[in-house]
Parts: C-alpha cells; sequence; structure tokens
C-alpha cells in the first residue's frame, strides 16, 4: 500500500504499448517521426506554436531550461523550498556553470510577487552583487498548491517588468492544470504562456510515464531551444533512440490521458483528504496530502502496511509530519483503506 511517491507507480498500459509500437527502425537520436512529431503535439495542447525537447529526468528538464535563461555569474529567484534548491543536488548551478539560486519565503511554498519584488530591491546594481536572470516556481509546489492563472500572470508580469527568464517546474503540472480547471476553467495556456511563462518542465514520470519528461519554450524562448539541443548533448541526455521517449509523450498527450491520469491521482488525495480533517497541514490541490501525526502514528500506520514519507523530523514521542502522495494507477479501492486508518487514529 505505497503512497511514499508517485514515482513509485507503474507505468500506464497506454504508454508502455507506445513504446512497444516504437520498437522498429527509424531515425536516431531527435530525427525519427515521433521526436519529429511533438512541437505539433504540444502546440495542440498549448494553443500555440511550442518547441518541445525530451529529457530523460525533471531534474534534467529544470537545470537545461534554467541554463538557457541564466548565465554563470547571474542567479535564480526560486523558493527556498524549491525542488531546484533542495532536492537536485546542485543541479541547476552544475547545468549554469555556476549560477546562484536566490532563496525567499511563501507560505505553501508558493512564491508571490511583493516577495520577487523585494529580493530584486535588495540586489545593489554593481557588479560587486549577483544579479537576478530568471525566476523558477513550481505549480503544483512542494506543498502541493497550484498557482491560479491570475497568480502566475502576476509573476510574469513582474518578471516582465524586469526582464527576467520566467521557468516553470510542473513535475506534477497535470494536477495542478485539472485542480484550476476545476476551480476556474483555466487551460494549460492560461497557465504558461498566456501567463508569461517562458520554459516548462512538463512532467510525464509521475503521472505514468516510463523515463520521458519534456521541456517546452513558448513565445521568443523558443530561441533558446537550439542552444539547449547542445546543452542537452554535451550533458549527455541526448538518446540515441529517443523514439522510445518521444512516444511515451505522445501517448501521455493524445486523448488527453495525461489529464485523466491526474484526476484519478487528485480524486484519491482529496478522499485522504476528507478522512484526515483538522490533521491536514495544507489545502489538497493535487495529488499530495500533508498531515500533522501524533505520537506513534506514523508507526502504527506503518504496521498496517503503509508506506508514505516523514515530512520533517518524526520521532516516537512527540510525532510530526507526513506526506502521502496518490497516484494514477490507485482507484478509491486503494486508496480507501489508508483513509479508514488515518481516520481511525
Amino acid at each position: 500500500m505505497q503512497f511514499f511517491s508517485d514515482n513509485a507507480a507503474p507505468v500506464h498500459p497506454k504508454v508502455m504499448q507506445a513504446i512497444a509500437d516504437a520498437d522498429s527502425v527509424d531515425a536516431p537520436y531527435d530525427g525519427d517521426s515521433y521526436s519529429q512529431a511533438l512541437d505539433a503535439a504540444f502546440g495542440e495542447v498549448f494553443e500555440t506554436e511550442v518547441t518541445a525537447l525530451w529529457v530523460a529526468t525533471g531534474t534534467a528538464a529544470n537545470a537545461l531550461a534554467l541554463a538557457a535563461m541564466c548565465p554563470p555569474h547571474k542567479g535564480v529567484i526560486c523558493h527556498k523550498l524549491a525542488h531546484i534548491e533542495q532536492d537536485e543536488c546542485g543541479a541547476p548551478g552544475f547545468y549554469t556553470h555556476g549560477a546562484k539560486l536566490m532563496l525567499v519565503e511563501g507560505e505553501g511554498a508558493k512564491v508571490a510577487p511583493d516577495s520577487v519584488t523585494e529580493a530584486l530591491g535588495a540586489i545593489r546594481d554593481d557588479v560587486h552583487q549577483v544579479q537576478a536572470a530568471a525566476l523558477s516556481i513550481t505549480n503544483a509546489s512542494e506543498y502541493g498548491l497550484t498557482y491560479s492563472a491570475q497568480e502566475t500572470k502576476a509573476l510574469g508580469d513582474v518578471c516582465k517588468a524586469h526582464g527576467l527568464g520566467f521557468h516553470l517546474d510542473g513535475a506534477r503540472f497535470a494536477n495542478a492544470v485539472v485542480s484550476q480547471h476545476n476551480q476556474s476553467g483555466a487551460s494549460p495556456a492560461d497557465l504558461t504562456w498566456r501567463a508569461g511563462v517562458d520554459a516548462l518542465s512538463f512532467g510525464c514520470v509521475k503521472n505514468g510515464g516510463m523515463n520521458a519528461e519534456a521541456l517546452i519554450f513558448f513565445g521568443t524562448a523558443r530561441d533558446w531551444a537550439q542552444d539547449t539541443r547542445y546543452r542537452l548533448k554535451r550533458a549527455g541526455h541526448l538518446m540515441s533512440k529517443g523514439r522510445y521517449m518521444a512516444a511515451q509523450l505522445l501517448a501521455m498527450l493524445r486523448d488527453d490521458l495525461w489529464l485523466d491520469n491526474a484526476r484519478a491521482s487528485n480524486a484519491g488525495a482529496a478522499l485522504i483528504a476528507k478522512a484526515a480533517g483538522q490533521r491536514l497541514l495544507y489545502s489538497v490541490h493535487g495529488n499530495e496530502v500533508f498531515l500533522q501525526l501524533g505520537p506513534g502514528e506514523a508507526d502504527a500506520l506503518r504496521a498496517q502496511g503503509f508506506d508514505f514519507y516523514d515530512w520533517g523530523v518524526v520521532t516516537q514521542q512527540a510525532g510530526g509530519q507526513a506526506r502521502f502522495v496518490a497516484s494514477w494507477n490507485q482507484d478509491e479501492a486503494a486508496v480507501r483503506p489508508l483513509a479508514d486508518a488515518i481516520a481511525a487514529l
């Protein structure tokens, strides 16, 4: 009964079938028919022309995007809990050849326009201080909260006013799209380029993929894509049989599978949240649930066979916080035992 991470979920059968269907002779690297179809397929989803590149990991997608936006002597503004700061082993600094991450605060791991403006205002305009070149946000955030189209556009306006590139880490972008569409009718386009986003790391693996993510450039940022192709090769991410990666992405987009999978995982998280009641630490927008557990309660849940992530320090005496993640393959029957166990604590 695995609620540790959606990375632990199996590959969706349609994605696996797409990999098998691609198992024939085709051009190597990204010259194959599948890779060549990505721009048009993602362009249809986002209602505009895009340049879409496959990469093997979300870390690579994030770091390559930031390398396109930020030279080594400048910096990237992000939340202090952002994945690029906490969980990527310095990859953004490695790929940018030394650019600095400039950390800001924000409730629920979300960045507000005022915090960006304040951070920019604290930087002297001289060679002795690192100048900001980009902003990176995560939708859904590290606490599972989503940015609305209006919130994203407010940040996009700040970026435009100050000449910053705007990157969106979308490891769980599908979950954010489903959540925001339900709340306000927002579309993928509303949450990205229409709000000023230049580059999106489009998550696939957490949502039913095997080993393919996408890096998508919008608008004039598409000019960065050619240099990024060189960086991708230099970083060891130009797979010689790229058709197997492209096939996964196309399968996820076909008939909105990526959204169906996110709806399923969001529904599972909502069921857990309903059972959690006052234990909830944050509103549940996507497929992640953060709870406060009392003394011994984490052990009690694990003794029943549930696997989940301790969020911060958890002790037998004091308890602590925990994260539960629902996956695309977990229907109500799979989630109900956990919900009942939490309700019974």
